[in-house]
């Protein structure tokens, strides 16, 4: 009898096979060594749309709503029904006894196994293979210590519960505004929530009002000290003046601290996103495709992981570890690798923090595509850096009094460089050099050099770029959760970069600037929406508070039927109680509004190719590439449609026959078919040619 392993792409699959023994092709799956090896392409089965419900969902009508399914319905993804087909011939095998979910190890992983395996009609028991590495060792490892599947019964509720609530938020909310305001409005239960604090951000920049400040500035013994900041220029004269004046300048205080900087945690998916975005300019999502493909290429441990720690059973191996990382690279390894600063199982949830993998120092890194090379440059030299002596330097703060005013200015000496000397070996960091500070002694009186004033600006809020989004999106909220929360903010490590890209792709968002970082920034259309959602659903609060339960759901601390009521209570109420924002549809782009539809009484609204009925349910629309005016050699111009809307007909000049090349001036009248469709008929003037 066999084992039948489902993975989630066929690369895993390759690799899980070689280690089986499973070499032998099949249409879609290997065999052998006891083993069949197959997998999905993604989603294989993903959730009804609301029409497959009922008929009448098909159209967007505000007065269907809410949708709210008692019992969901799923479907086989069109383009992958090849695949789902040869997964339910291979599990409804008679010589398959067994299955084996090797579909990544986190909830999303789960939830596309379990889909499959239900949708399959497959009642055979099934174990769970749970990995962070796609080395030959861990796949062997993994087999040899495989779980039985029910223990992630509560993961795979979770993950159902994030799909529906995405679904009952996403469809109705959608529907709900889009209905109302006459112009598509997609709404998500993360996306909104992220969309929002990108809006509050450049509202906040745009109402920013500079202040100038000033300070005065005194050069003693070739080095330089500053006042407090002045508010008036008038002030910081008077104080340069007597400064001058006086000439000196008193030694009152010297402090030099010996200090210590630890090194670095590990990165997490978040924070590698974060730094890769800062150092290369990568987005969120371009970091995650090259940390998946190096994975798949066993070169790092798993992606998706919100730990920054290892557990303890993995400290002996971490010495191994980073001496083939340096070697890998050419570069010194740290003296003493301290695995102790990286090592706590408490702070370890699904996945421990990523790391290079041994397979490294055998693999040609060069050939590697750059974006790749970056990202695997950065692992290392952040894991060097984490187990290397921390940072130590010396801190002198001088204060000098001058004319009544306190001066002052800080030094710095690098005692032992540290865990930095790995960062820089392998990641184009900037760094201000030292600034040293000449021997001083209390009670010294300095000669003035030379005193000016030096005008400065308070600065705005800072643009969101990835990094500082990515960071926005993991703090929210945080200070109303318990320290030992496990999962904080809105959205997941795994998630974050799909929903920026998500942003992007319907045109809330766009990506602006010349620089390698680039800044993100609202579109009018993303202003609009945020303009008309209602506080519940673009709370960071609310929603990070969601996370929050999805994670107790996944470790069965809280029921999912709880949850799900939650969501669909408050979209209920959204529903019954939402009120249009009185103003909103000028906001909206493309939302011009030219007149009444002469078929419904609606109000038609400009759009990019033509002017649309806002009533779904009607049919009227002018196209702007309008074929009948073609046909009579003119253009439907704004103007001309706002007169055919209100009128009902237009004087046209200079028509052409088709037919005879003649001119002619006419009238143009609308009329509509009965489902709202625009019928045309020319009516002529006396004496005017053609026909």
């Amino acid at each position: 009898m066999l084992k039948l392993v489902v993975c989630e792409k066929p690369s895993v699959a390759q690799s899980i096979s070689k280690v089986l023994g499973a070499t032998k092709r099949g249409d879609g799956f290997l065999e052998g060594g006891g083993y069949i090896v197959s997998w999905c392409v993604g989603h294989l089965v993903e959730l009804a749309q609301p029409e497959s419900y009922e008929e009448r969902y098909a159209k967007w009508r505000k007065e269907d709503l809410p949708i709210l399914p008692h019992s969901w319905k799923y479907q086989v993804t069109a383009a992958t029904k090849k695949q789902f087909s040869v997964l339910k011939k291979l599990m409804l095998r008679p010589d398959v006894e067994s299955l084996v979910c090797a579909t990544d190890a986190g909830r999303e992983g789960e939830l596309i196994f379990r889909l499959v395996y239900h949708q399959c009609g497959c009642k055979k028991p099934f174990e769970r293979l749970w990995i962070s590495s796609m080395e030959d060792t861990a796949i062997r490892e993994g087999f040899a210590n495989l779980k039985p599947g029910t223990e992630y019964d509560a993961l795979y509720e979770a993950a159902l519960c994030r799909e529906r609530a995405d679904w009952i938020v996403g469809i109705n909310a959608t529907r709900l505004f889009s209905c109302l305001y006459g112009v598509t409005l997609n709404v998500g239960r993360v996306m909104t929530p992220t969309l929002g604090m990108v809006v509050l951000r450049e509202a906040a920049i745009s109402a920013f009002v500079p202040e100038s400040f000033y300070t005065v500035q005194i050069t003693v013994n070739d080095f330089t000290v500053s006042s407090e900041r002045f508010k008036g220029k008038t002030d910081a004269e008077s104080c340069r003046k007597a400064c001058q004046e006086a000439g000196t300048a008193t030694v009152c205080k010297v402090e030099r601290r010996e200090k210590s900087e630890k090194p670095p945690a590990l990165y997490d998916l978040t924070t590698l996103q974060r730094e890769a975005n800062r150092l290369f300019g990568f987005t969120a999502q371009q970091t995650l495709d090259y940390m998946q493909s190096l994975y798949e290429k066993k070169l790092v441990t798993y992606p998706r992981t919100d730990s920054r720690y290892l557990t303890e059973d993995m400290a002996s191996s971490l010495p191994g570890l980073a001496e083939n990382s340096a070697f890998a690279f050419d570069v010194q390894r740290p003296a003493v690798v301290h695995a102790s600063a990286v090592i706590n199982g408490k702070k370890v949830t699904d996945h421990h923090a990523l790391l290079p993998t041994a397979s490294m120092a055998k693999a040609d890194l060069a050939a590697l595509p750059a974006g790749e090379q970056s990202v695997v440059r950065m692992i290392v030299a952040r894991f060097l850096a984490a187990v290397s002596e921390p940072h130590r330097y010396a801190e002198t703060a001088v204060e000098l009094s001058c004319a009544g005013t306190v001066f002052s200015a800080k030094g710095k000496e690098i005692l032992d460089d540290g865990w930095k000397t790995m960062e820089r070996q392998l990641l184009p960091k900037e760094e201000k050099a030292a600034k040293m500070l000449p021997p001083l002694a209390e009670g010294e009186a300095l000669p003035l050099q030379k005193t000016e004033i030096k005008e400065g600006k308070t600065s705005p809020p800072k643009h969101f770029t990835e990094d500082l989004l990515l960071q926005a999106m993991e703090a929210a909220s945080a200070d109303d959760f318990p320290e030992d929360a496990e999962r904080k903010g809105i959205g997941t490590p795994a998630t974050r970069a799909a929903i920026i890209e998500k942003l992007v792709l319907k045109g809330f968002l766009e990506r602006k600037g010349s620089g390698k970082v680039k800044t993100l920034i609202p579109t009018e259309k993303g202003k609009a929406l945020i303009t008309v959602t209602p506080e519940q659903l673009q709370s960071p609060a609310m929603t990070a508070d969601w996370e929050e339960k999805l994670s107790e759901v996944e470790h069965g601390e809280y029921a999912p039927e709880t949850f799900m009521d939650e969501i669909s209570g408050m979209i209920m109420e959204l529903v019954n109680n939402y009120e249009i924002v009185k103003g909103a549809k000028v906001l909206m782009p493309g939302t011009t509004v030219i007149g009444t539809c002469p078929h419904c009484g609606a109000e038609v609204i400009e759009r990019q190719k033509g002017w649309f009925c806002s009533n779904r349910e009607c049919r009227f629309i002018l196209w702007k590439d309008n074929a009948y005016f073609k046909k009579i050699g003119k253009r439907l111009t704004a103007q001309m449609a706002e007169r055919l809307v209100r009128d009902g007909r237009i004087r046209v000049k200079d028509c052409k026959s088709q037919k005879t090349g003649k001119t002619y001036n006419a009238s143009v009248l609308l009329s509509t078919e009965a489902d709202g469709r625009p019928k045309f008929q020319l009516e002529f003037e006396s004496g005017g040619g053609g026909k």
